[in-house]
C-alpha cells in the first residue's frame, strides 16, 4: 500500500469522479484508475460503486476513508512544518448546499484564490441534510450549512451571517398587492418550497403549524432556481432566503409578501469536524469565509 494510492483515494472519494480527481492531482485518468483498482485489490473490497455514471463510496470505502484521513493529516502537518507556509499548496475540499454555493461562496473562493493561488479547491455541492455527514466521514475539510444554530458534540460550528427568508410571489398574484396579511388569506394557497428533511422547509412547517395552518398544498423542488422560476409564472408562493431573489425583486419579477415568518432564525454557518488538524491551508479558507462573510452581515446591518 503507498502513499499516493491513499492520496489519490481520498481525491477520488472527495470528487467522486476519476477525470476530476486526476486533474487535480495531474495524473491522467487511466492512472487514476489503475491505482484505486491496485488498493482495492490489496484490501480484498470495494471502495467504490459505479451506478451508471455516478461514483459513490462504498461502505468499507466510507471506513477506509475514516481511518486513513488521520494519516494524511498526519503527513500534511509534517509537511507543513518544513516548508515556507507563505507559499501554500495542496488540495481543500468545500462541500455547501446549492443556495450557499451561488450566493456566498463564490466571493470567498475569490479571496481564497487571490492570496493562494497555488491551492487547488475542490466543491461538491451536497444536500443540506447531507452535509454533517461528509465531515465524519472525512470527505470535506470544512461545510457551510444554511440552518437554525446547530450544536454538536463531534463538530465546531460557526455561524457567520442570519439569512432572512420571505415569501415570494409574481407581481399579479392575489397577496402580492395587499399592505397586510393574516393566517386565513394563506388557505387554499399553493407553497413553492424545498423537500422534506431540509432544514428551513422544517422549520416552515414548524412555524405554520404553530400558527394554526396545518393543511397546506405543496410543490416541491431541489432547486432554489425552480423554485424562484414557478413563483415567476404564477403558479404558487415561494418560499426562499432573500439573497436568492435579489435580482428577481429588482426587476420586478418577484415580490415580497407582507407577512413575516415567526420564530424563523436561518444562519449561515461554517462547520469542521473537531478531532481534524487544521493545516495552515484550512486555517487560511476559514480565515478567508470570516472576513467576507462577516464583512458582508456588518454591511447588512449598517
Amino acid at each position: 500500500m503507498e502513499l499516493r494510492q491513499l492520496n489519490t483515494f481520498r481525491t477520488v472519494a472527495s470528487t467522486l469522479n476519476f477525470t476530476r480527481a486526476a486533474e487535480v492531482l495531474n495524473y491522467v485518468p487511466s492512472n487514476v484508475t489503475m491505482q484505486v483498482k491496485a488498493l482495492e485489490d490489496e484490501l480484498g473490497v470495494r471502495l467504490f460503486d459505479r451506478l451508471g455514471k455516478q461514483l459513490v463510496l462504498t461502505t468499507a470505502g466510507k471506513r477506509f476513508l475514516t481511518h486513513i484521513q488521520g494519516v494524511l493529516d498526519k503527513l500534511d502537518e509534517a509537511h507543513s512544518v518544513v516548508h515556507d507556509n507563505e507559499n501554500l499548496s495542496g488540495t481543500i475540499t468545500i462541500s455547501a448546499n446549492e443556495v450557499i454555493c451561488a450566493y456566498r461562496l463564490p466571493a470567498v473562493f475569490q479571496q481564497f484564490r487571490s492570496q493562494h493561488p497555488g491551492v487547488r479547491l475542490i466543491f461538491r455541492s451536497v444536500p443540506n441534510q447531507e452535509l454533517k455527514q461528509t465531515l465524519f466521514e472525512g470527505a470535506a475539510d470544512i461545510v457551510y450549512m444554511l440552518d437554525e444554530p446547530i450544536r454538536s458534540t463531534g463538530l465546531t460550528v460557526e455561524p457567520l451571517l442570519e439569512e432572512t427568508f420571505r415569501l415570494f410571489a409574481a407581481p399579479d398574484h392575489p397577496l402580492a398587492i395587499r399592505t397586510e396579511l393574516k393566517l386565513e388569506d394563506f388557505h387554499g394557497q399553493v407553497f413553492l418550497t424545498n423537500e422534506k428533511g431540509c432544514p428551513y422547509r422544517t422549520m416552515f412547517d414548524r412555524s405554520f403549524e404553530k400558527e394554526g395552518i396545518d393543511s397546506i398544498t405543496y410543490l416541491e423542488f431541489q432547486s432554489a432556481e425552480a423554485i424562484k422560476q414557478c413563483a415567476i409564472s404564477g403558479i404558487g408562493i415561494a418560499f426562499l432566503p432573500e439573497i436568492v431573489t435579489v435580482a428577481e425583486v429588482e426587476r420586478g419579477e418577484l415580490v415580497p409578501l407582507s407577512w413575516q415568518i415567526p420564530d424563523l432564525h436561518v444562519y449561515t454557518q461554517m462547520l469542521w469536524h473537531k478531532d481534524k488538524w487544521l493545516s495552515p491551508i484550512v486555517l487560511s479558507f476559514i480565515e478567508a469565509a470570516r472576513k467576507v462573510l462577516t464583512l458582508h452581515n456588518e454591511n447588512k446591518t449598517v
